[in-house]
């Protein structure tokens, strides 16, 4: 069950409900485990495959390609860029604030032409609110913050 809690935004002045995620990750051997008790697959096996995946995906997104892990959905690389009023001073190395990936859930058509997103099964879940002093969670804090980004130079 997903968590919720009221927040407010002191720069919009509007109250909203924002996501909560409790505890800590589900890390990489609880999902190889998972994995491999739903297949015929061993955990080591998993656990390797999984261990590999992210400079496979790296080396083609490096390509120019997006990668689309079936049943899960899209990966592509992004920019976060400022702009020039004047195409003179168009500089793309000092443009460029930071690379990021962009995830895009997959998406199947359902019946009366409506579509539902990988990950998202909005009918399965049961949204539970907690106190809104509930302290938020980093679920996976970056090493060295924030900064820690890569950027092209």
């Amino acid at each position: 069950m997903p968590f919720w809690k009221k927040s407010f935004s002191k720069r919009t002045n509007v109250h909203f409900p924002q996501a909560i995620v409790q505890g800590k990750p589900v890390e990489t051997e609880a999902i190889a485990k998972d994995l491999s008790r739903i297949s015929t697959v061993s955990n080591s096996d998993v656990q390797a495959v999984l261990g590999d995946i992210a400079p496979v995906m790296h080396n083609r997104m490096a390509q120019g390609k997006s990668v689309h892990i079936k049943g899960l959905g899209y990966f592509r690389y992004v920019l976060d860029t400022k702009g020039v009023k004047d195409l003179k001073d168009f500089d793309f190395g000092k443009q460029v604030q930071a690379v990021r990936v962009q995830f895009t859930p997959e998406r199947t058509k359902q019946s009366g032409g409506t579509y539902t997103r990988a990950l998202v099964d909005s009918d399965q879940l049961e949204w539970i609110e907690l106190s809104p002093n509930t302290p938020d969670q980093d679920p996976a804090p970056e090493p060295g913050g924030e900064d820690d980004r890569p950027v092209i130079e």
